[in-house]
């Protein structure tokens, strides 16, 4: 397993147990498990390198979700890398705003010298929410099939944005997006 933080985006409730439906449905039918194992909680990885420190993200991730709004968002495709170890994912509808937000961060991250992975980088970035991991090959067909029956598009809001560390998956602190809870 490998080692490493990730900033991740959270949704609402609503939105995460559309997700939440497909990771069961898919355990219940032995295809993937690994994500509820590592007690991962469903969510968009805005960025994940093995080298970042998570003092200094702190303060850096407060002031930006202080100044953001709640992203409406709305999981639209089914996808795969052609690389990985066999992931399924729902990817959101690359909206403007989804896109600035996260090119928003990569420059505050930038002013204060963090590093981003190649991978993380506005112009290559993948924005997607994976929903199984390890499945089998011989089983992608299947898992398609299963995510294609849950009535995309689903959608609803990011409203917080975290680092956690894995693996295994420790939620390390995490910022409402928008000044809400001051009001």
């Amino acid at each position: 397993m490998s080692q490493g933080y990730a900033v991740e985006l959270y949704f609402d409730p609503a939105l995460e147990n559309q997700v939440l439906k497909a990771w069961n449905v898919l355990a219940r039918r032995q295809i993937s498990t690994q994500l509820i194992e590592i007690e991962s909680r469903p969510h968009i990885t805005l960025l994940s390198s093995p080298l970042l420190d998570p003092a200094k993200l702190q303060n850096v991730i407060k002031n930006f979700a202080s100044k953001q709004e709640p992203l409406s968002l709305s999981l639209s495709t089914i996808g795969s890398f052609p690389h990985d170890r066999n992931v399924l994912f729902l990817s959101p509808t690359p909206s403007l705003s989804l896109l600035q937000f996260h090119s928003q961060l990569c420059d505050a991250l930038k002013k204060e010298n963090i590093e981003i992975g190649e991978d993380y980088l506005p112009d290559s970035w993948v924005p997607h929410c994976s929903v199984a991991q390890e499945v089998p090959r011989n089983r992608m067909g299947e898992a398609f099939c299963i995510l294609r029956d849950l009535k995309l598009p689903v959608s609803g809001y990011a409203m917080d944005i975290g680092l956690v560390e894995f693996s295994p998956v420790r939620e390390l602190f995490s910022f409402p997006l928008g000044n809400l809870l001051e009001a």
